[in-house]
């Protein structure tokens, strides 16, 4: 005997908050099924595995990504570039990653009390005022300074 599990299926549906799409019912116990009439049956037919919830399957971004990779790689090679040397990042960007950087080595050399809180400033200063050229030359300079304080 055939019955319709339409409703069954739609309350199923709405006691787990899923598609009615999702729901699948065991073959082998469909009579249980057709018995269940309350929420509290569905619940206790889900628990029982009676009632099962197929995964959810969305849209695979795969490809998508595959391409987008593929744009963002394109006219990136030396050949490629066009326009001045600033045109694909400003002199700002630069002058701030740079000036960062100066400046996290000279708190580690603050921290490590490797230069003094006078000595400190003074090269914050030249740091700030565009003097210092990179990372080789704080160190050529934060040197002198040390040397000049022990001699």
């Amino acid at each position: 005997m055939v019955v319709n599990l339409r409703a069954k299926k739609q309350l199923a549906a709405r006691v787990t908050g899923v598609g009615v799409h999702r729901i699948k019912f065991d073959s082998d116990h469909l009579d249980d099924v057709a018995d269940a009439i309350t929420r509290e049956n569905i619940r206790s037919l889900i628990t029982a595995n009676t009632i099962q919830i197929k995964s959810f399957t969305g849209t695979s971004r795969g490809r998508a990504q595959e391409k987008k990779n593929q744009k963002n790689k394109r006219g990136t090679g030396q050949g490629s570039k066009q326009g001045r040397k600033g045109a694909r990042v400003g002199k700002k960007e630069i002058y701030v990653a740079k000036v960062r950087a100066l400046r996290r080595l000279l708190k580690i050399a603050k921290d490590r009390k490797e230069i003094t809180n006078p000595e400190f400033w003074s090269l914050y200063k030249k740091v700030g005022g565009n003097t210092v050229r990179n990372r080789a030359h704080l160190r050529l300079l934060m040197e002198e300074i040390i040397s000049k304080r022990t001699s």
